[in-house]
């Protein structure tokens, strides 16, 4: 059963983050809309590629940009069954909109999938559901996970964390076990 799934990005947040899942969900039959806060249906952000070359962290490169599908004024979170969060740079100031915190809230409260990679789980700790939870995420933000009161997953950078209904990954190379996870817990069946 195809299903509603929001997706919040804002600029630079990572390009893979954003682009592979709106483009995958799309896909096997969801419907994604792609909002970003102070923006419309048709505004564009901007997107930064984050790669890992040896350095003590990420380096970053300007990405693509991406349309948005969605206007986030008119965001009704009752109406979608899911919730995606982008990473990137972008969580870092998305998180400071109340409105956003509200949203990433009612998807907890109402037990509906969520997946968040990266830096998407600062959004989830300034929305203050990680209590008793279980996630992964970039290991940058190990200590705002450890703060929120979760416990960190330090997993492969290629891996992912299911803890009920939210999904986590620490950067894009777990794409394919990230995707694919986030698809069991919607309920997403794929025949060939």
């Amino acid at each position: 059963m195809a299903k509603k799934i929001l997706m919040l990005v804002g600029d630079f947040g990572e390009d893979y983050e954003i682009m592979v899942p709106f483009q995958a969900l799309q896909a096997v039959g969801h419907t994604v809309h792609a909002v970003c806060p102070d923006k419309k249906a048709g505004d564009k952000i901007r997107t930064a590629i984050h790669d890992f070359e040896g350095d003590q962290t990420y380096s970053e490169k300007r990405g693509h940009d991406f349309a948005l599908n969605a206007t986030f004024a008119n965001v009704k979170p009752e109406d979608y069954d899911a919730l995606v969060i982008a990473g990137g740079r972008a969580p870092e100031y998305i998180r400071m909109n109340d409105r956003v915190l509200d949203i990433t809230r009612h998807f907890f409260d109402k037990n509906k999938p969520v997946a968040a990679i990266c830096h998407g789980a600062q959004v989830l700790s300034a929305a203050g559901v990680l209590k008793g939870r279980t996630l992964t995420a970039y290991p940058a933000v190990a200590a705002e996970v450890r703060l929120a009161g979760a416990e960190y997953a330090n997993v492969a950078i290629d891996k992912a964390v299911v803890d009920r209904n939210l999904v986590t990954a620490p950067a894009w190379p777990a794409h394919p076990d990230w995707i694919g996870k986030f698809l069991t817990v919607l309920g997403t069946r794929i025949t060939t």
